[in-house]
């Protein structure tokens, strides 16, 4: 019913859990973004943004052809809207789990993603991009770990889309030299959504582990490598 289109990120894998959570059944395609896959024509048709994950529901609600979805957020509120589940149909639990999905997509995806570029893979000197991105990655954590102080899950008293929004970054952590130890609530947080079978299942499927050269905590790309990443060929793709 569903494909997705996929790389071990973790906006990859937000959207696995989900499609496990859910039980639609998928099928996994999955990208080598150090060799460009994800810049291709045909991967441009799903996601005019050339970037993972994305999503194509061959048994859309409204009968039609099949419907591609992108960017992870918009995945997991049409997912969560398809199905009925982890999203509440209105009122104030449905805002605040969006409210949370979208601080996710829009500050803590973001600044975390920049925060690992510089430390991982930009050349040495970039020393006030580093502080910058770590410094409001910090910031962002410490919001997050009030949060999950007041309340068990990011919603409040059920897990949503939100969660499944922000837990595949703790195993980021170690990139940025996050101690989860220093944040009580969200290790607890962490370890609950771990224990959930549908999170496990997700974790243990051997075709959306990531590949040993995406874990290196400081990555050397060869130049066609860093071009299909961040240079020409991915600009050369959206001009395409």
């Amino acid at each position: 019913m569903i494909d997705l289109h996929y790389s071990a990120t973790p906006n990859g894998q937000k959207t696995a859990i989900m499609l496990e959570e859910v039980g639609l059944p998928y099928r996994v395609i999955g990208y080598d973004i150090f060799e460009g896959d994800h810049l291709t024509p045909a991967f441009g048709q799903i996601n005019p943004n050339h970037k993972l994950p994305a999503i194509v529901d061959h048994d859309p609600d409204d009968g039609g052809a099949p419907f591609a979805v992108f960017e992870s957020g918009a995945i997991l509120q049409y997912l969560a809207e398809k199905t009925g589940r982890f999203l509440a149909p209105s009122g104030r639990a449905r805002s605040v789990a969006i409210q949370w999905l979208t601080w996710q997509m829009a500050g803590l995806g973001p600044m975390g993603g920049q925060a690992s570029h510089f430390l991982r893979y930009a050349p040495a000197g970039q020393d006030y991009a580093t502080a910058r991105y770590t410094r409001e990655l910090d910031r962002l954590l410490q919001v997050l770990e009030r949060r999950l102080g007041e309340a068990p899950y990011l919603a409040g008293d059920d897990y949503s889309i939100a969660d499944m929004a922000v837990w595949p970054g703790r195993a980021a952590s170690f990139v940025v030299g996050v101690d989860l130890e220093t944040y009580p609530a969200m290790q607890a947080w962490v370890e609950r959504i771990r224990l959930r079978p549908a999170v496990a299942r997700a974790m243990a499927r051997e075709d959306l582990k990531a590949p040993a050269k995406y874990l290196g905590r400081k990555q050397t790309l060869t130049p066609q490598e860093w071009s299909n990443m961040f240079g020409e060929n991915m600009h050369a793709a959206v001009r395409a």
